[in-house]
């Protein structure tokens, strides 16, 4: 049995009709695979009608620019140069006219104009670079090229290296539309318009942790990504990433960040950190109503470490080994509880006795060294202690065990899954900027903020996809 299918464009100006036949097929049916269009013929008929309708709309764009907006009169054309437009459907062969500027326009300015340039200053449609975007911040640009060729009508016109063009550029209008710099919610602001703010939604709590990847210019070296989760009390939560260093701005990133998620200065925000110097200094001054806490989770893990040490111990010194974790479980018993001078006794008088100790247990420089640095870094971040055990009945978080699984999915399943990934600091930063969004699901909103026309009834689902 054959069917043939023929596929024509009626266009209608309102003074004109004209028909145009895009495609005629012939189907032939012997099989399950013969039953509908095929990919092959898809992607030909996709292509087909889409060169038509572009050049339609350009055609009818360009006779409504092709007069001079002064004097009214028609514009001479000096020529015309070809452009490709990139689409969903097939790259768009156009040819971009050029006409001379009136003499009396001409003043300290172009002598001709390409109205062209101004529908399409990107030479790609919205659609296309967000489809690019998104694909590349979930898997390597190679493999977004190969997946937008299986499906797309789009040839060799995409490879790696301008999916990644495309990307980058984008990125970088997101860095574009950051606000104006800013180290808190408070500066430039006066306290008394707080009194006009509306009641907060509860507290936010934003965590911050650090991942490292190969440097592309020193391969021996890696560099710090610096990725946050910010989760209100109500709402969704939002993704946040950027390399450390490379930003120089990164409390403005922050702000604008939480800016965005409807965070306002009156409003109560936990940082929960690693206890870093770099990612502790983040939170410093963000908010009048913020706090900075210590993450009880790395808290545990370094005295886990000590205690391996000491179970260590007991088998070549019994009593003081058997000490030494009796004085570990009352370290972490006053922690857990908020009572931060205690613990520091108890912290140095450990240290002491580890000191005094006289024993062959072989690793007992290394049990002393590791004390040491567990001293120092309580101390550190002694502001930063709370009462864990109260907080943690409340119902309030104490961990960023968030932050690990954000870690892992911004940057491991992305950067570094491939040990021989290299990435320059640029690149890597730009890319956070989109991959994140992807994540969370705000990508789409950033397109449709830069192209109203992008919004419509399944918006919604493009979000939830990507969340």
């Amino acid at each position: 049995m054959q069917v043939k299918i023929m596929l024509q464009i009626v266009a209608d100006d309102g003074n004109i009709r004209t028909t145009e036949e895009v495609a005629d097929l012939t189907k032939v049916t012997e099989g399950a695979e013969d039953l509908g269009l095929s990919l092959a013929e898809s992607k030909a008929l996709l292509a087909a009608a889409q060169q038509r309708i572009v050049e339609a709309q350009v055609n009818g764009w360009l006779a409504t620019h092709r007069h001079c907006k002064v004097t009214g009169r028609k514009l001479r054309c000096k020529g015309s140069y070809p452009i490709t437009f990139r689409t969903l459907f097939g790259d768009v062969q156009l040819k971009s006219p050029r006409f001379y500027v009136p003499k009396e326009r001409q003043t300290n300015g172009p002598a001709t104009i390409s109205p062209l340039t101004q529908l399409l200053p990107d030479h790609i449609a919205p659609e296309r670079l967000y489809l690019e975007t998104r694909w590349a911040s979930l898997v390597s640009y190679a493999a977004a090229a190969d997946l937008l060729a299986d499906v797309l009508p789009i040839g060799g016109g995409v490879n790696a290296t301008t999916v990644r063009q495309h990307v980058l550029r984008a990125a970088e209008r997101m860095e574009d539309d950051l606000a104006e710099q800013r180290t808190s919610f408070t500066e430039g602001t006066d306290p008394r318009d707080w009194e006009d703010l509306s009641v907060p939604e509860g507290r936010m709590v934003i965590g911050l942790d650090g991942g490292y990847i190969r440097d592309w210019r020193d391969r021996k070296r890696n560099f710090e990504l610096i990725v946050g989760r910010s989760i209100p009390e109500e709402g969704e939560a939002r993704y946040i990433g950027f390399v450390h260093g490379y930003d120089r701005k990164p409390q403005r990133r922050i702000i604008d960040h939480l800016r965005r998620q409807g965070f306002q200065a009156d409003q109560d925000l936990t940082f929960i950190t690693d206890g870093g110097e770099e990612v502790r200094t983040l939170a410093e001054r963000i908010s009048p109503c913020s706090e900075h806490v210590l993450d009880w989770f790395h808290i545990t893990m370094r005295i886990s470490v000590l205690r391996q040490f000491a179970q260590g111990l007991v088998r070549h010194d019994k009593d003081d080994g058997v000490a030494a974790l009796d004085e570990l479980r009352r370290i972490k018993w006053f922690l857990w509880h908020g009572n931060t001078y205690r613990a520091r006794e108890a912290i140095d008088d450990l240290l002491l006795d580890l000191e005094a100790l006289d024993s062959r247990y072989p690793n007992l420089r290394k049990f002393r060294t590791a004390m040491r640095e567990f001293q120092i870094y309580i101390a550190s971040n002694e502001p930063s202690l709370i009462n864990y055990g109260e907080r943690y009945r409340s119902g309030e978080r104490i961990s960023s065990a968030f932050v690990e699984a954000t870690v892992n999915a911004v940057i491991s399943k992305r950067f570094a899954k491939k040990q021989q990934m290299q990435w320059s600091r640029r690149g890597a930063h730009l890319l956070l900027q989109t991959r994140t969004k992807t994540l969370d699901g705000s990508l789409r909103a950033a397109f449709e903020h830069w192209y109203p026309g992008m919004m419509n009834d399944n918006a919604k689902d493009h979000g939830q996809a990507a969340a």
